[in-house]
């Protein structure tokens, strides 16, 4: 029997006596087809065998699409929740393969015909990349939401790049850091479906012409073309589907066919390749002039090709344009698209002839923005000068919003100039040497008509801090959302083992509703239920050993504690915390290694910025610190140290099931939220981590009993720089501090070099702006705790359970329903 009648026989067992059976027929159809068509002598080898299953999968999800695009359109105008149009700079997807089997119930088909081809289903679906769209948690906030969108039946669109080489792929040589194109597009995508019929201009440059009547035009120099592509994110309990459209730059113009001819063949393309330079990275490194040029044409990209498509869309489905906003909503993932009303505005006047008015009314309804961070120095802004060049028509449009909306603040605040500067859209450029400069976040703030932030504490600080003078000014704008993830993927597919003993307990309703999860809070001191919890997470922590030994030659015993810290390397999120506690451990052991210690494997992973040196250089002390502890005879199996390269959701989804420890350290008043710390606790790691972003409602939720708390609350962080916070005086009075930095700073971890980390040292003795060095007393206190219950493996079960049984509503199907409820529905506008 050839290898394409043995995998439709193998997937065609049963008659279609139902939908499940139609399906899994159709799949087998295709499949065949699919490998029929790639022909490789010898059968099929798994790379195309992931590929011809993608591409079967693809098929019922194209169908599934049609049926949700023309539900959507029906809808009509009586329809309670408008269309959502969420536009991000990042999707964090992750592989799409096992998600989509799931959601389509064809995961035992394939493994059957995947077994006829003598491969296993585990091994074909590691062979697909992970997509290059995004970089951190908000990238995977993203993400989470789609699942969320289609599982709640929200008519919806996510909007993205299709960044053909990622942010970049991290190498470690020598322990620092080395950047790669991530070129997960090789071998193109399975699961994108080109859209050649969609495709709108976006221009760049020029001059604006004032028209007679006083209307004016923008004329721009360059115009690129903006091509979709569709990604489709399936529900698990449902056939609705949500869609990530992702838009790809194409030069509008073919090439100088003179200069082709002149054998000038560079001259020839010059114009494509500057278009395609938009494709290729996520974040270009914004340290050079040219870098921030880039990223701001992306910016305006994204925002133009899907302001077009949304409005185009609406037309079409015979929407008036003033019903527009009531019809729509688009939510901005912080400031990267935060041209939208600007560009809006553009749209709706120069090429839909709406007056201000009207057209400030639809952008008003239409925009809503979440904001992710609370540090001034991370909001965005751009040069004035840059917009004169690259968008001339949006900057006077964002000048005269700026104009009416400080019109307005001068009537409600006469004679406050100082609340017209704080305020204002532009800075004059006192923070700034004297350039002036757009504020996103002003922008964003002014043209919405709801604005969050993403925890309780982030909200609250939000409005008393970095927003406070647009709280006073909008109060009824300011509210919470607070972040969730979605389950499918961070429990029911990374952990399959947890997930059936959570099954065979309470049932299978939380994979729908997360807050049934409640009901293992009764049956955590369930003897019988821990050892099963422990038994999986043993299972867990044997694969990522074997992953630790392929990839970095280390073995670690999975008997040992593992203690992970997985995120972008960040000076705030305090990795350098992390390896400070390794350094004191480490020689802690060397004094006394006869001691009782806990075996502890520290796991770290994440990338820093291209530009960011100081987050380079706490990886390399990282490896630094790793190589020194990982060889040293006298330590063993007491403590080891890991670091992985290129961290994104597929190795996620290996670290976190196998996690003991998760590592939740920023300064207080400095993490948003986090989505992590709810990824590690649903998975049943217990949280060592500050009173910060969502770990304060983890702990409520969950008692907060059962998590490790640690450090300075926010307002003691903002009294104690308020009074001067000198660090230097902590390591004077902690000896083992001092032995910590001391170690640092005389070269012991870095073959005597005494100038590697000199700047490293210097910052944290001379300002130390994320107070690692008052934090770090506290924190070791809270490592001994960890250590005590970690040797009582049953109370250590217990926690765990309660861990689980208390994230129930940290799901993103409920972080939705809140957008729904307060935002993206007709009802929020009223």
């Amino acid at each position: 029997m050839n290898n394409t009648l043995a995998t439709r026989n193998a997937m065609s067992k049963k008659p279609a006596s139902d939908a499940a059976d139609l399906a899994a027929q159709a799949f087998a159809t295709a499949l065949e087809r699919e490998l029929a068509q790639r022909g490789l002598p010898g059968g099929p080898d798994r790379d195309s065998l992931m590929r011809a299953a993608a591409s079967a999968c693809r098929e019922q999800l194209a169908r599934r699409w049609a049926v949700t695009q023309q539900a959507d359109a029906a809808r009509g105008e009586a329809a309670a929740v408008r269309r959502v149009h969420y536009l991000s700079m990042e999707f964090l997807m992750g592989r799409a393969l096992a998600n989509a089997l799931a959601a389509l119930q064809l995961d035992a088909p394939l493994r059957a015909a995947l077994l006829a081809q003598g491969q296993s289903l585990s091994d074909v679906l590691e062979r697909e990349p992970d997509a290059a769209l995004g970089n951190g948690g908000l990238g995977r906030l993203a993400a989470c939401f789609l699942d969320s969108f289609a599982e709640l039946g929200l008519p919806s669109f996510g909007y993205g790049l299709r960044y053909q080489y990622g942010m970049f792929a991290q190498g470690i040589q020598g322990g620092r850091q080395v950047e790669s194109p991530d070129d997960w597009l090789r071998a193109g995508n399975p699961w994108e479906i080109h859209r050649p019929e969609l495709r709108y201009p976006v221009g760049f440059g020029g001059r604006v012409q004032v028209e007679e009547g006083g209307a004016r035009r923008w004329l721009p120099a360059e115009t690129l073309v903006a091509e979709a592509y569709d990604f489709i994110v399936p529900a698990h309990h449902s056939e609705r589907v949500s869609t990530l459209r992702q838009w790809h730059a194409a030069a509008e113009a073919p090439i100088d066919f003179k200069a082709f001819c002149q054998g000038d063949y560079a001259a020839a393309a010059k114009h494509r390749v500057a278009a395609d330079a938009l494709n290729w990275v996520l974040y270009p490194d914004d340290s050079t002039e040219a870098g921030r040029e880039l990223r701001l044409k992306q910016e305006a990209f994204l925002v133009s090709a899907s302001l077009q498509d949304l409005i185009q869309r609406h037309l079409r489905e015979g929407g008036e344009l003033r019903s527009l906003g009531r019809r729509n909503a688009i939510h901005l993932n912080d400031t990267h698209p935060a041209l939208a009303p600007a560009e809006l505005m553009r749209l709706l006047m120069d090429e839909q002839g709406l007056g201000w008015d009207e057209a400030w009314a639809i952008t008003r309804q239409a925009i809503s923005y979440t904001n992710h961070t609370l540090m001034p120095e991370a909001l965005e802004t751009w040069p004035v000068r840059m917009f004169e060049a690259l968008l001339p028509r949006h900057l006077d449009i964002i000048y005269e919003i700026n104009h009416r909306f400080l019109a307005e603040v001068r009537q409600r605040f006469p004679g406050d100039e100082g609340l017209i500067a704080r305020v204002s859209l532009i800075d004059e450029g006192g923070a700034y040497g004297g350039e002036r400069r757009v504020r996103m976040a002003a922008l964003s703030i002014v043209a919405s008509h709801r604005v969050n932030g993403v925890a309780a504490l982030h909200s609250e600080l939000m409005v008393q801090t970095i927003f406070a003078d647009y709280a006073r000014l909008f109060p009824e704008r300011f509210h919470n959302v607070t972040n969730g993830v979605t389950p499918r993927r961070w429990l029911q597919q990374a952990n399959p083992a947890l997930s059936a003993l959570i099954d065979a307990r309470i049932g299978r309703g939380w994979r729908q509703d997360l807050g049934q999860l409640a009901q293992l809070k009764p049956l955590a001191a369930d003897v019988g239920l821990g050892r099963e919890l422990q038994a999986v997470k043993r299972a867990n922590k044997e694969k990522l050993a074997a992953l630790i030994r392929r990839e970095l030659g280390l073995v670690v015993s999975p008997d040992s504690l593992f203690d992970v810290q997985i995120k972008r390397i960040h000076e705030y999120k305090r990795q350098l915390l992390n390896i400070l506690h390794v350094i004191a451990r480490y020689q802690a052991i060397v004094a006394n290694p006869g001691a009782d210690w806990t075996p502890r494997t520290v796991v770290i992973a994440g990338k820093a910025a291209s530009a960011y040196q100081m987050a380079k250089s706490i990886i390399q002390l990282a490896h630094d610190v790793a190589r020194v502890v990982n060889s040293d005879p006298r330590v063993g199996d007491k403590l080891k140290l890991a670091y992985l390269p290129n961290y994104g959701v597929s190795l996620a989804e290996t670290i976190i099931p196998a996690a003991d420890l998760s590592e939740q350290i920023s300064t207080a008043g400095t993490e948003a939220s986090g989505t992590g710390n709810m990824k590690f606790a649903l998975n049943g790691a217990l949280t060592i981590g500050t009173w910060d972003g969502a770990n304060i409602e983890m702990a409520e939720a969950m008692g907060v009993e059962n998590m490790f708390v640690f450090g300075l609350r926010t307002e003691a962080v903002a009294q104690i720089k308020a009074l001067g916070y000198d660090p230097r005086l902590y390591v004077e009075e902690n000896l083992q501090l001092k032995r910590v930095i001391d170690a640092i700073a005389q070269g012991d971890f870095s073959n005597g070099d005494t100038g590697r980390y000199r700047a490293l040292v210097d910052k944290l003795l001379g300002s130390d702006p994320y107070l690692l060095m008052a934090d770090f007393a506290d924190y070791l206190a809270a490592q001994a705790r960890v250590d005590a219950l970690f040797r009582q493996p049953e109370a250590w079960a217990e926690r765990a359970l309660r861990n689980i049984g208390g994230m129930g509503w940290f799901s993103s199907d409920r972080t939705i329903a809140e957008y729904v409820d307060r935002v993206w529905s007709v009802q929020s506008l009223r």
